[in-house]
């Protein structure tokens, strides 16, 4: 086949004049900080999850590491969370001084194994972070039980899941805290940032003392009309408050989920035929439970060849692709850090040198699909 002259991306935010104007109007009302547009853009989310609370961040790991933080969890203490997931839920455990304790997965959906984790909980375990991964959600069913049988928090890891349901219940929306990014390659994009959605008024204060150095007024309601820029901080906290000129992206990106989902979901079902019956491929399974899937990433499991030599022959076709995730447990630190304590993850290791995410943006077209479905069987065929 002939090689393709432009380079396919593996992803691609799709920006128009909408997020533009939105974008050119915030800078032009001389309020770019953290304003009216970020309590806008936290409604949206309360409204999109069911959620009482939103709180918009610079980054979903921003959210992470003050929801450990107000949650109190430190030195001593055990989250349970999978290793196939990126490194930044894991440094956040470790940063609080706590011990990550490894679930492993279901190979083909890379979701959480729900029936292994009750397995791992001791008296020192103190929360749960399921991942609805690649926007599948989670068993949020017998992990909000297990989580109420041992008085367990949960803290959904929903950074690929704007647009994940489980039962009709939106990720996000169980009551518990759920951490959302915004990074470029997620379903919507405010550039960097992230939202975490809960449904707890004394949690929430907590959380947003932490978000802006301890200070219960942010910029908006100490500098703008009848504010009053006094201030005290009665607990020291963080720098991780989300700009306005970021939510006005995100609003405006916030107009167009269902769109962008939509058009997700389509390019997945073609690659799921055009990539069916291929012998040395593994497609990506569905969750059995009632769900919608938000098709953050489209994973296969190469088996055919060597994933190195997958990846350097994909790139002669021109064409993109990601690596979601190397499993944290075998990153340097943490093999240093918990030697011989990460215990057997069959499922993880098994997938773990197999997976590539191929390109899935709303942008592509289904000419794009076909092309790679077919560089990947010439790729397979000549080996």
């Amino acid at each position: 086949m002939k090689v393709r002259e432009e380079f396919l991306p593996f992803s691609r935010p799709s920006i128009g004049k909408n997020e533009i104007n939105k974008v050119t109007a915030c800078l032009k009302s001389g309020w770019i900080t953290t304003g009216a547009l970020c309590k806008e853009f936290e409604d949206e989310f309360c409204h999109l999850t069911g959620s009482q609370q939103a709180i918009s961040l610079n980054s979903a790991t921003a959210g992470m590491h003050i929801t450990l933080s107000a949650l109190n969890i430190g030195p001593g203490d055990e989250i349970i969370t999978p290793s196939m997931t990126f490194a930044s839920t894991v440094n956040m455990i470790v940063l609080r001084g706590a011990t990550p304790v490894f679930v492993d997965i279901d190979y083909s959906t890379l979701n959480i194994n729900p029936d292994l984790i009750e397995e791992k909980i001791s008296k020192k375990t103190k929360a749960i972070i399921p991942v609805h991964f690649a926007g599948a959600p989670a068993d949020m069913d017998k992990i909000n039980n297990l989580a109420q049988k041992y008085n367990l928090t949960v803290i959904e890891d929903a950074a690929h899941a704007v647009g994940t349901y489980y039962k009709g219940i939106h990720a996000g929306g169980f009551g518990h805290p759920a951490i959302f990014s915004f990074h470029p390659i997620k379903n919507i994009t405010t550039g960097e940032g992230g939202m975490i959605t809960l449904s707890n008024a004394a949690l929430e204060k907590k959380l947003r003392l932490l978000r802006f150095h301890g200070i219960e007024r942010d910029a908006w309601k100490r500098y703008g009309k009848g504010g009053n820029p006094a201030y005290d901080i009665a607990e020291p906290g963080y720098k991780y408050n989300m700009p306005d000129i970021l939510a006005a992206l995100g609003l405006a990106q916030m107009e167009r989920w269902q769109e962008f989902n939509l058009r997700r979901s389509t390019l997945a079902q073609f690659y799921l035929e055009g990539l069916k019956g291929i012998s040395g491929i593994d497609l990506p399974a569905f969750p059995e439970y009632d769900h919608i899937h938000a098709w953050h990433l489209f994973v296969i499991k190469i088996r055919a060849l060597n994933r190195e030599e997958f990846m350097n022959r994909l790139s002669d076709y021109n064409i993109g692709y990601g690596l979601h995730f190397p499993p944290t447990h075998t990153l340097s630190y943490v093999k240093e850090k918990y030697a011989g304590k990460t215990g057997p993850l069959q499922e993880t290791e098994r997938a773990a040198d197999k997976i590539i995410s191929l390109p899935l943006f709303p942008d592509m077209r289904e000419t794009d699909v076909a092309y790679v479905c077919k560089a990947i069987k010439e790729i397979i065929k000549h080996g």
